[in-house]
């Protein structure tokens, strides 16, 4: 493989890691660009939308070469997209030949998401304080962290079984809803609305439509426009969730007050 290619594919490699992360994509583009100067590429083209990377180099050059990448919409992780972040500044520093550049991209590859112990404590913390903020009483955040930490725990599992992500949101709200009605109609001095508001909140789609709205705003509307559903969808499936758990409640002569 050419120099110019190994180049190309060094670039795409950070745009492919980012982009997989969360990364937004003027942030995922402007990367690329910036490593393929830093390696004297000028003669280029980089098209990045939420699920794709579309990069040309040298095409009035009879070695002219595209790579095309299919990158399916991923979980954030933004330990990665700062990692990330850091090679390319490196990069654009020269610190790096192109043979050290590749290792360090590599390993920014596979840094691991958090463990999934910490990843529930911070769900039950999450719907706990969410709780409090929307007026909860600490008996209603106590149990809206107990509801977290189911919900992760269900998250987790439908993970491990590539349940689908939106048929996850719906059973995982419809989980925590119905909990929340077991331990008001038992008759603990809670309230059901401030229980369900605080433990559904780890499922909703906050990041996703922050991104959508930059996106819009820098003028990615393919990519803001992709975002957007994505938020949208999520949303309405808590709320099939939330709204099937309190019809299957109330129909079997359960009280929410």
């Amino acid at each position: 493989m050419e120099k110019s290619q190994k180049i190309l594919h060094l670039s795409v490699l950070a745009g492919v890691t980012l982009l997989k992360s969360g990364a937004e994509i003027f942030r995922v583009q402007e990367t690329m660009e910036r490593i393929l100067e830093a390696y004297e590429i000028h003669d280029y083209n980089v098209y990045v939308i939420s699920n794709g990377i579309f990069a040309t180099i040298n095409e009035k050059q009879p070695d002219h070469y595209s790579v095309v990448r299919h990158v399916p919409l991923g979980s954030v992780n933004l330990q990665k997209i700062d990692e990330i972040n850091q090679i390319s500044r490196e990069i654009c520093e020269h610190r790096y030949s192109l043979e050290e550049a590749y290792p360090k991209l590599e390993a920014a590859e596979v840094i691991q998401e958090a463990k999934a112990g910490t990843m529930i404590l911070a769900s039950g913390l999450g719907a706990a304080g969410f709780c409090y903020l929307f007026g909860g009483s600490l008996y209603d955040s106590l149990i809206a962290f107990v509801m977290g930490l189911v919900l992760q725990v269900f998250l987790e599992q439908a993970g491990r079984r590539r349940l689908s992500k939106f048929l996850s949101y719906i059973i995982g709200s419809m989980l925590v809803t119905l909990g929340a009605g077991l331990v008001v109609s038992s008759g603990l001095p809670v309230v059901f609305n401030h229980i369900v508001i605080g433990s559904i909140i780890p499922l909703v789609p906050g990041v996703s439509l922050t991104t959508s709205i930059r996106e819009f705003f820098n003028g990615d509307y393919i990519s803001g426009s992709i975002h957007l559903i994505d938020a949208l969808l999520t949303a309405i499936c808590i709320a099939l969730g939330v709204g099937a758990a309190i019809f299957i409640f109330t129909s079997m002569g359960g009280s929410l007050l």
